[in-house]
């Protein structure tokens, strides 16, 4: 999992409240065992005027020019500003794969659905939530000005504007350790490393015979 300490980019509005997680990437590319590739698919049904399904070159699609990833001012963009109970609906993990595999690191929004918050953590995704007239004010802006960045300091805990101005951000402490170090599940209990594997030495000599039971 990659580290996040500080990220400038570029913002896209999703401009709906209750975005579902069938909404981010259908059910049918569910279908996959693979945990990489659902880029192309993010918001399948909104991205293209065409049924997607596994396996196709997206190259062959039909991209609605309505959608809000197709237009080019948003082309490149990395943060998305979503409204309130953004990845609600069923739990699947591939939602936030999708957001991340298509070049999104950080979310904004008033709130999100329990499970897909969770999700995102532990998958390097930054959900930030700023109350809904900050969330409101953003959307105005970005609408305003074409190529509207904003930095995020996780450190600081702060979205920092064009203009300077700063929004302050809630975030669990572990859940800020594990994204400053790149730190998933895995990466947790490899830390530890050496410490397992002087238990499990010191555990064969205690008990030699479990070395025939692997």
């Amino acid at each position: 999992m990659n580290p996040f300490r500080i990220h400038k980019g570029l913002v896209a509005p999703m401009d709906r409240e209750n975005v579902d997680t069938d909404a981010i990437i259908p059910k049918q590319f569910l279908k996959s065992i693979k945990k990489s590739g659902f880029g192309p698919n993010l918001f399948d049904a909104w991205r293209y005027l065409d049924p997607g399904e596994p396996g196709q070159d997206p190259a062959s699609r039909r991209p609605n020019p309505d959608f809000v990833l197709n237009q080019a001012r948003y082309r490149g963009a990395s943060i998305l500003l979503a409204r309130k109970n953004f990845g609600c609906g069923s739990s699947r993990e591939h939602a936030p794969w999708a957001l991340d595999q298509y070049g999104f690191r950080a979310l904004i929004a008033p709130s999100y659905a329990d499970i897909f918050f969770n999700n995102c953590f532990k998958n390097g995704l930054l959900p930030i939530v700023l109350p809904e007239r900050q969330v409101a004010a953003l959307f105005d802006e970005i609408y305003a000005f074409v190529g509207y960045e904003l930095t995020i300091d996780l450190e600081r805990q702060v979205v920092i504007k064009p203009d300077g101005q700063t929004l302050g951000f809630e975030i669990d402490a572990f859940r800020k350790h594990c994204l400053l170090g790149g730190y998933d599940d895995i990466g947790l209990t490899l830390r530890h490393a050496d410490k397992i594997r002087a238990f499990e030495s010191e555990r064969l000599l205690r008990q030699p015979w479990l070395a025939n039971h692997a």
